[in-house]
């Protein structure tokens, strides 16, 4: 028999509730509907064996006549086998009550739901909630308690839990990262927050509110945040992800807040079903984010300072990245004896720095660069930075020493590290030579932080000062925090000579003016070289009677504008020392 459902005639099938009596089943058949003992077995083991078994079509008023009969032996006979007839319109089981949806027999289902006379079993139960799932995602709210109570569904309040961890904000690049791989990989939906305040953190509570109260959903908002690279990072603000993990329902909030002392923030919140599968489930996202933090891929490996409180680029706060030109060695002008001291102490050392590691060795260096100012001590540290591009090179200037604590632990996140703190004397100068008690604070903070780096620290520690004599005794004289001096002094004629080489640019000189130019030069820095070679070029691209090759008179012209027009204090600003007119 055909199952295809002719108008004006009904299919009648036997579903089986695997309690009825097979004999009985197969003499119903034969009695009732008429089938042979071959086809009444057939159908019987068909039904007990996929839950129904077809017994044919039949004009409407004879299978009301069949149906009525068969009803009558089943119920005699005290069973519970289920009737089903079916119509281009429908279908009902005879019998039994079945699924106001699918029509399924209570017998033929795990579960039947009643209510105000309608009933539904648990597979179109769960078919609606999966298509609920589905539906989230492109249903429209206006609150999000209203999407929260959507997607949550059944699970009251009282049987949700929410966890909350806090993150620095400089670690907001990599924290979106840990967002994207993370949180994205189960959303069913993100949406953005309106928050009251600029930094106004949101929790799950607040999402819950009504009336006036209510959280408005918003478009979700990121900022352009600088990571050194041609695309900035997009970071969100205050969001919310909707998630879903194995037909767990639960959520993520993130938000920026602002402490009491303005320092800023991003509060992490997952709120998840209560037991021991949510908390498992919170466990497993802060462990992965914390992951990709600990990696710090945004950041290792860059020239970075703590960003200042004004920023004036569109750019969000946290980190500021420099793109510093390399520096060549040969680009370093400094006495043999000094380069050598230096890549010895630095370059050489950070090659041999896991064969130390492995015969006990301590890995962490503390370097004190000194000499006169403009010697290049700020050259030669993005000499060091070029040479060691595995390593990140954190920036530390006078006006920024409240922030050791932080500069430290980036150090010991990003290591391999080169950490700078410039004019230490400004930070680290004799105690005798304070003014005030916070001023030790600081110094006293530089000592501990010092002595809290571990032996085995992948991290260069370099101080540069132009005075040596005003630092602390505790800070140059205890091994352990200063491991090797350097001096930088003023360059000698040889010195003179490459630094007028490196900085003259498309200038020709005569040997003759190379050497006036060394000769009238002694006693000078590299800057006084570098601005020297600056104002030559000036003067012949103004001496329209030059053949672009610089002369002793444009020589002598600069050097009295650099050296006696503007008085002694002009001399001492553009670094020049005991040079003669």
């Amino acid at each position: 028999m055909t199952d295809q459902i002719v108008p004006d005639l009904v299919q009648i099938k036997i579903i089986n509730d695997q309690n009825t009596p097979y004999p009985f089943v197969v003499d119903l058949l034969q009695t009732v509907f008429g089938r042979s003992p071959i086809d009444a077995q057939l159908i019987g083991t068909t039904a007990h064996h996929y839950g129904e078994g077809d017994c044919g079509l039949w004009p409407r008023g004879v299978a009301d006549v069949l149906v009525a009969a068969a009803r009558e032996r089943i119920e005699s006979a005290g069973h519970s086998l289920v009737l089903m007839r079916s119509t281009p319109t429908g279908s009902e089981a005879v019998g039994q009550e079945t699924c106001t949806l699918c029509a399924k027999p209570a017998a033929h289902a795990r579960s039947l739901y009643r209510s105000e006379g309608k009933a539904l079993c648990d597979a179109c139960i769960i078919a609606a909630t999966a298509h609920l799932a589905e539906g989230v995602a492109t249903a429209q709210f206006k609150f999000t308690h209203e999407v929260l109570a959507w997607h949550f569904g059944s699970i009251s309040l009282s049987e949700i839990e929410s966890s909350v961890r806090t993150f620095p904000a400089r670690m907001r690049a990599d924290l979106q990262l840990a967002f994207d791989r993370v949180l994205d990989q189960a959303a069913v939906r993100q949406l953005g927050i309106k928050s009251g305040y600029r930094y106004e953190s949101v929790d799950f509570a607040d999402l819950w509110e009504t009336g006036h109260s209510a959280k408005v959903i918003a478009p979700v908002q990121f900022s352009d945040l600088d990571i050194g690279e041609e695309t900035p990072r997009r970071c969100v603000g205050t969001a919310l992800w909707l998630l879903d993990h194995e037909g767990v329902r639960h959520c993520a909030i993130v938000s920026q807040e602002t402490g009491h002392g303005g320092t800023e923030s991003v509060r992490i919140e997952i709120a998840v079903p209560s037991g021991q599968s949510g908390a498992e489930l919170v466990s497993h996202y802060f462990r992965e984010i914390e992951k990709v933090i600990e990696k710090a891929e945004s950041y290792r490996g860059k020239v970075l300072s703590l960003e200042a409180e004004n920023q004036w680029q569109g750019m969000a706060t946290g980190v500021t990245v420099y793109r510093l030109p390399p520096v060549a060695r040969e680009d370093v002008i400094l006495p043999e004896q000094t380069l050598a001291l230096l890549d010895r102490n630095v370059i050489e050392f950070a090659k041999l720095r896991e064969r130390l590691r492995a015969i006990g060795q301590p890995t962490k260096k503390g370097l004190l660069f000194y000499g006169p100012p403009g010697t290049g001590k700020t050259h030669t540290i993005r000499y060091i930075a070029s040479s060691l591009p595995g390593h990140t090179t954190l920036l530390v200037t006078s006006d920024q020493v409240g922030l050791l604590n932080e500069y430290f632990g980036l150090a010991r996140l990003l290591q391999p590290a080169i950490l700078v703190i410039e004019d230490a004397d400004l930070v680290a100068r004799n105690r005798a030579d304070m003014r005030s008690g916070g001023e030790e604070i600081l110094l006293n903070k530089l000592l501990n932080e010092m002595d809290g780096l571990r032996p085995d620290s992948d991290i260069f520690f370099v101080l540069t000062t132009n005075r040596p004599e005003h630092l602390e005794q505790a800070l140059a004289g205890r091994p352990g925090r200063i491991d090797q001096a350097i001096e930088f002094p003023l360059p000698d004629a040889d010195g003179r000579r490459k630094l007028a080489l490196l900085y003259s640019g498309g200038l020709h000189f005569l040997p003759a003016v190379l050497e006036r130019i060394i000769d009238r030069t002694d006693g000078v820095s590299a800057a006084f070289i570098k601005e020297l070679m600056r104002r030559i070029s000036q003067r012949v691209l103004e001496d329209t009677a030059s053949p672009g090759r610089a002369s002793e008179d444009h020589v002598l012209a600069a050097l009295d504008e650099m050296m006696f027009a503007g008085g002694t204090l002009n001399a001492q600003l553009l670094g020049a020392g005991r040079i003669e007119p």
